[in-house]
């Protein structure tokens, strides 16, 4: 059985010392360097967040931005992250203008996903605040206001949200049946949450899976759970999570897509961006000829 090797370095595998709800957000790497960096280690697509787009609009433009990564090879691109969609008053306002931005870049860069986080405190929201009604009415609307602009949103379950697991997150996307809302599908998530990899094929509404991220890490957390998500993840293969037999069962569900590659820890952060990015890719590759001969 032939894999996609596709891979997209997820917005934090490639930026360098910065980190999900820390400080402003940006990169400190140069965008040219950056680019550079993972087209010369052989990346097919990258994912931006949301602050380095605003940095890299006032500063060069998006249209300079797409010729760019055209000029070098890349051709996938997914944007993140909206948060606190779900909620209302100033919070939902801040929201919905973070929304309209990625749309808009996302027409400017022809990407075609745009991924989404559940309830979770560590986006500034008070958990256990939302009915899972009101989160789904929300959901709907805010995946059929993506879809006016040809473009879908992906939901992140995560073990320290509202949708702790992928079984609930599959449920949630089924339940809400809005072909332009999906998931995001992460090795470190499903891991966390306590799904067996084996359960996928039999889990996952594929129509509805929009995201597949690898990474790997201890076989337990080190410290909270936030914690080790954004300080300690490994290259894929390189942990315990055995992200071979995760690549094996969701191509046996039924992924045929490319990979994002989602690597935030301290240990990446710290490198420069061309051993970072290196190295991700080189291990990540190994991962997916591994599986491509278990699956032979």
């Amino acid at each position: 059985m032939t894999i996609n090797k596709n891979i997209l370095a997820t917005c934090w595998t490639w930026a360098g010392d910065a980190a999900p709800a820390r400080g402003d957000e940006t990169s400190p790497v140069e965008i040219g360097h950056r680019i550079e960096a993972v087209a010369a280690a052989g990346w097919q697509g990258v994912g931006i967040v949301h602050a380095d787009l605003a940095k890299i609009r006032s500063e060069i433009g998006l249209e300079k931005l797409s010729e760019m990564l055209e000029a070098n090879g890349i051709t996938i691109v997914e944007l993140e992250f909206i948060t606190n969609w779900w909620t209302d008053g100033e919070m939902k306002r801040e929201s919905d203008r973070v929304r309209d931005e990625l749309l808009d870049a996302a027409a400017i860069l022809g990407a075609r996903t745009i991924k989404t986080g559940a309830e979770l405190q560590s986006f500034g929201a008070d958990t256990g605040t939302v009915s899972l009604d009101v989160f789904a009415e929300k959901f709907d609307h805010l995946a059929t206001t993506a879809g006016t602009h040809g473009v879908r949103v992906a939901l992140e379950p995560m073990p320290m949200s509202n949708i702790k697991t992928i079984e609930a997150g599959a449920d949630f996307v089924t339940t809400v049946g809005n072909p332009y809302g999906g998931l995001v599908v992460d090795t470190w998530h499903v891991a966390r949450g306590g799904t067996d990899y084996a359960r996928l094929p039999e889990i996952l509404p594929m129509e509805h899976v929009f995201v597949a991220e690898l990474d790997d890490a201890p076989a337990e957390p080190v410290g909270t759970l936030w914690d080790d998500t954004c300080d300690r993840r490994q290259n894929p293969g390189e942990g315990d999570l055995d992200t071979v037999r995760f690549v094996e069962e969701m191509v046996r569900a039924g992924w045929t897509g490319h990979w994002g590659v989602e690597i935030i820890a301290e240990t990446q952060r710290q490198l420069p961006i061309d051993e970072a990015v290196e190295r991700t890719a080189t291990a990540t590759r190994a991962v997916l000829d591994r599986a491509e001969q278990n699956l032979a």
